[in-house]
């Protein structure tokens, strides 16, 4: 009796150990999707303002598409940035706006952990409430002298 329940204990153990060692362990940017996820079904917004966009090269010499934004909570600032890199399908890193304010997604509790943009999100704005973009063909029809802006 007890000769089995050592082997079956030994079995498990074995089993379970094998399976640790064989089983895909997510990559950098599976971690990072999944923090996006929760961060956007989670997280709490805060205004902030889009600093800049830069490129960083990674350790295989790729580079990587950055972000860095600038938010307050509670009387503390914070600097951070998103590697946006897997995100090309969902935003184009050359039509960025700079120095735009924007609308942050960070985590209560943990307000150093946050992004700008995810699959289904993005906190960047076409430009400021109140002022229209120089593209909106509704406000370069206001602009221009005999033409008469259509609803």
């Amino acid at each position: 009796m007890q000769l089995a329940a050592a082997a079956t204990g030994f079995t498990i153990t074995v089993a379970a150990g094998l399976w640790l060692w064989v089983r895909q362990r997510p990559t950098a940017d599976e971690i990072e999707r999944r923090r996006r996820m929760m961060l956007v079904t989670f997280g709490r917004l805060v205004d902030g303002l889009l600093i800049d966009t830069f490129e960083l090269p990674d350790a295989e010499g790729q580079a990587r598409q950055m972000l860095l934004f600038t938010y307050a909570i509670a009387g503390v600032s914070y600097e951070c940035s998103q590697d946006i890199t897997t995100l090309v399908d969902v935003l184009e890193p050359g039509s960025v706006k700079v120095g735009m304010p924007c609308s942050i997604r960070y985590q209560p509790g943990s307000p150093e952990n946050s992004i700008l943009v995810a699959e289904n999100w993005s906190g960047l704005r076409d430009r400021v409430n109140g002022c229209p973009d120089q593209h909106d063909s509704r406000a370069a029809q206001r602009r221009e002298p005999g033409r008469r802006a259509h609803a």
